[in-house]
Formats: structure tokens, sequence, C-alpha cells
């Protein structure tokens, strides 16, 4: 099927926790799921970071190895979490991978979810918690100016100074890979995306919730002066497939469990979930499009994800490429 500019995207999460939940970091895997999504039209492939809250193997390395094995489908982050590493660090690393993967590169970027767990990781690394927001909207800046045509040598903020950014080398795209903010529908992160960031990749838990936050983060995007396109509207969602309603429910169940160490019902009212048949899930996504998404990230809620890649990409993809808002 050919994709105009105005279909939404579809793109699939690389099992990394639940490799980690099963205590198996074989890479093997991950590589033939990545060659399965591409060859069944997935227009984009992503992996999650974390060090010590939910462990899992490191995103970029995987996007690396993802890249050699795949030729055009989209690759990303959702969500990378800079603040785990030295910024000058992090921009070299994405940097690298963009060019590693031919400029395919989409890097979703995330301050941390207010949890213990990630309390503690940041200060595993020695991150400070408090302000996280403020730094990673810094650690944006410094990329950025570390990848502008300018080449800029230093930079100076409120939160890190460097110099010798000229030296780092620059992606293979001007100014950088797309920078997307991973956020709910808060006013300032709203506020965030429409001044600061290329796209928005929320999880809220409905269709409506979404559609009003688009709206309002698109008028602000105009009162910030950026053209209309400037911020892609993502969109994050877990979705467990299956015959029978109540099993597929209860394999996401089992699964979120594990994920989180939380009840599907507490992880309900903050993230996006659906269940039971490919047909339904496909017919719950397309509201979402409606409401304004364009590129949406499912991860299957199953610690076995792989015999419902293709269920999931034959239900889905026609439909959410064929809706309009």
């Amino acid at each position: 099927m050919a994709i105009s500019d105005q279909s939404a995207r579809l793109g699939v999460l690389l099992p990394t926790r639940e490799q980690a939940i099963l205590g198996d970091f074989t890479a093997s895997p991950l590589l033939e799921f990545a060659r399965q999504a591409e060859g069944l039209g997935f227009d984009s492939l992503w992996t999650g970071d974390s060090l010590t809250a939910r462990p899992r193997l490191d995103p970029l390395v995987v996007l690396s190895a993802a890249g050699a094995v795949t030729r055009s489908i989209t690759l990303g982050t959702a969500a990378l979490t800079p603040a785990l590493r030295h910024p000058l660090i992090g921009a070299n690393m994405v940097s690298s991978l963009d060019h590693v993967c031919g400029g395919r590169l989409i890097m979703g970027l995330g301050s941390g979810f207010p949890v213990p767990e990630t309390e503690a990781e940041f200060a595993a690394v020695g991150a400070s918690f408090a302000g996280r927001a403020g730094r990673l909207d810094e650690t944006v800046a410094l990329w950025r100016t570390a990848w502008g045509e300018a080449g800029d040598e230093a930079f100076s903020g409120k939160y890190w100074q460097a110099g010798q950014l000229d030296r780092l080398p620059r992606p293979p795209r001007p100014g950088g890979p797309p920078l997307w903010l991973a956020g709910s529908d808060t006013p300032r992160v709203l506020d965030r995306v429409a001044r600061l960031y290329d796209g928005w990749l929320p999880f809220l838990p409905s269709a409506e919730a979404y559609g009003a936050a688009w709206r309002r983060l698109e008028s602000l995007r105009a009162e910030a002066g950026r053209p209309e396109g400037a911020v892609t509207p993502g969109f994050y969602a877990t979705i467990t497939v299956g015959p029978d309603e109540s099993r597929a429910k209860a394999e996401l169940e089992h699964y979120i469990e594990h994920y989180y160490g939380r009840t599907l019902e507490q992880m309900s009212a903050i993230q996006a979930y659906a269940w039971g048949t490919a047909e339904h899930c496909a017919e719950w996504l397309a509201d979402y499009v409606r409401a304004g998404a364009r590129h949406i990230v499912v991860r299957i809620g199953s610690l076995r994800p792989e015999p419902q890649l293709k269920k999931i990409a034959e239900a889905m993809l026609p439909i959410v490429r064929t809706v309009t808002a």
C-alpha cells in the first residue's frame, strides 16, 4: 500500500525489557524481530531505556545492530532518558547512531517517570532527579548547539557548560535527528513541546483526551511562531491481541505486573491499553488517528510478543494508514 504524507505511521517496540524480565539477553531474537517488522511493513522500530529501574539492553547499541540488519524502517527510542548519560557523550552517541543507520533515527526523550525506582536510578549515576525536566530541555539545547551548522564551539547554560563542541561529529542531517518529548498532556509538557521539540509522544488513556491536548498543543505551537507541521503528533499504546478477550486481558495483566510491579488497573489510569481481537484493537487505535495521532508506537503487551507481530501488522496497518482525522 502506498503511504501518503497525510497517512498515519505505525511502529512497534522491540522486546528488550521483555527479554530482561525472562532473564535472556540474547541479541539474535531482537534482530530477527527487527527483520520481521520491516518485512511486515511496519513504519518504525523502537526501544526503551533504563539502567536499574526497568533494566534492559542499551537502546543505542540495540538500534545500531537493528540498523545493520534492516534497510529502510525508521528507528527510534521510546524513550531515551538523556540524564543517564553525560550530555556530550549522549550527543556523540546519537550522532554516531544516526550515521550508522543512514539518517533513519528519531529520538523520543523522557525526563524520568516519577516513581521511586527512577529516582534511585538517577542517584545511581549521580544525576539530579529534582529539576529533571529543565535539565532535559537544556541537554536538548546543548545537543542542537553541537549539531548546528554554525559550528558553535561552546555552550553555557544553567546546568551545563561545555567547550570544543565543534570537534564532535555532526549527524548526517542538518541539526540532527528529530527530538520528540515523551510526556503527558499537562500544560507544562504541552508548552515545552510546542516551543522546543519536533514531536510529542504521549500515552493518554482516551482518544478524547488526546484530541483535546493535541488541539491545545497546536495552538501553543502557532503562538510560539513555529510553522504548521513542526511538531509530529505521536502516540504510545500497549496492545495485547488474542481471539478471546478475557484471555488477552489476563495476559496483559500478567505482563504489566512483571513490567511495572503494578496492576493493569493502576497503570490504565495514566497509560493507554487495549486488548482483544486484532480488529478490535485496530478500531481502538483508529480513534486516536481521528483525534490527530500521526505516528503510533505499539508495545505488544506480552512477555513473548513475537506470535502477535503478524496479526497486528495485518489488522492494524491498513486501518491506521487509511483513517483520516
